[in-house]
């Protein structure tokens, strides 16, 4: 099962900060696990359409959207942070 993150504007976009999702045969990368939280939550599909980078971390690592994903994956959305 995965567990799913999610943190800052894309948490307060949502409403919730994390949550249990089993794998789906269709999901088999971050970018087809994006498409999927599109399509059961409309809520997800403007964070993905804004002009703004979503940064993705699976095990606690940024990886890019063609990292292929496993079964028991923890995986985190956050914007792109900015420093100052």
């Amino acid at each position: 099962m995965l567990s799913i993150h999610y943190f800052a504007s894309i948490r307060e976009a949502l409403d919730k900060d994390h949550e249990q999702l089993e794998l789906p045969e269709s999901v088999a990368s971050v970018a087809d696990l994006m498409r999927h939280l599109s399509t059961i939550n409309p809520l997800f599909k403007p964070i993905l359409d804004a002009d703004r980078k979503v940064l993705v971390a699976v095990n606690q690592t940024v990886v890019d959207k063609d990292y292929r994903l496993s079964e028991d994956d923890e995986v985190a959305f956050f914007p792109p942070m900015t420093g100052g």
